[in-house]
Order: C-alpha cells, then structure tokens, then sequence
C-alpha cells in the first residue's frame, strides 16, 4: 500500500494526526478517482466514467449539462421545477421516487448531504471543475457503504489541485 492509500485509510478510521496530507487528484487521462485514491484505468475492474473538463465545457450553465450524454449509464433527469436529478443505471429503489435513486455525490472528498444533490450541484460553477469521476458498480458501496449502493459522483476542484 503506497503512503497515500495509508493516509487515506488513516483518515477514514480518524487516526490521523494534525500532519495529515489530502489525497492526491488525478491529473493525466489514464488515472481514476475510485474513492480511496486514485487509480491507473487499466487496473480498474469495476464500471468507472471519467469526464475530464476543457476551457470549452465553461460554455455550460450548470454541472448537469455538461454530463448529458457524456458519462454511459448516467441519466440526467430534469425536474418540473427546473432543476436536475442524475440517476446511475435507471431506477433502483423500492418506491422508485427520485430522493431514492441520487447517488452519492462527493466534491473534492467531502460528500454531500443525502437529499441534497440537485441543490449542491446547483452551487458549483462549471469553470470551476476540473475532473467528473463516477462509480457506477458495487465497488463504489464497498467504499462508501449504502450510501453508494446508487453509485458515487466524486467532483475535483481546480481549487483541490
């Protein structure tokens, strides 16, 4: 285990110290988020979309239209009041509502509040991100626990750089 995935793992379990460091983001197009660190593609063998931002996709209003029809298994659903939902790999819930189906979203290693996806994704400006990772697999509740059951959307910054 490489000292970054301990210093994760450290965090997770709160024995880190005052002297831990963040985790690195991925740079090149050939690295992944997969929660925990990040990995090369080509070791990953769980589902994982990566949508790397050019200066270009600032042209968006918001986060959700830049998604549209670039992430496989993603659907971006637009609600009565105007703002969006994303749903991974349809509807999964017993109830099939909406609240029920949002996956976890994680913006540069804080997760958000659950409910709180269209709000949160609402607050980000599109200039502002520099990577869209999303885990659409079980691997992603093996991290995350139930609360990734619904797959996880990890936002980095250009702030997290």
């Amino acid at each position: 285990m490489n000292r970054i995935n301990l210093l994760a793992l450290a965090a997770v379990i709160g024995c880190a110290g005052s002297g831990a460091q963040r985790l690195e983001t991925p740079v090149p197009d050939d690295e992944v988020s997969v929660g925990y660190g990040t990995q090369l593609k080509r070791n990953t063998t769980g589902a994982v979309s990566s949508v790397t931002l050019t200066d270009a996709d600032a042209r968006f209003a918001r986060v959700e239209e830049m998604l549209l029809a670039r992430v496989p298994g993603l659907e971006v659903v637009r609600l009565a009041s105007g703002s969006y939902t994303l749903r991974i790999r349809g509807p999964s819930g017993l109830r099939h509502s909406l609240a029920d189906d949002e996956p976890l979203l994680v913006i540069d290693g804080v997760p958000a509040p659950f409910g709180s996806l269209g709000s949160t994704l609402a607050g980000i400006a599109p200039y502002d991100v520099a990577r869209i990772d999303v885990l659409k697999d079980a691997g992603s509740t093996a991290i995350y626990g139930v609360r990734g059951a619904n797959g996880v959307i990890i936002i980095t910054t250009k702030r997290a750089h």
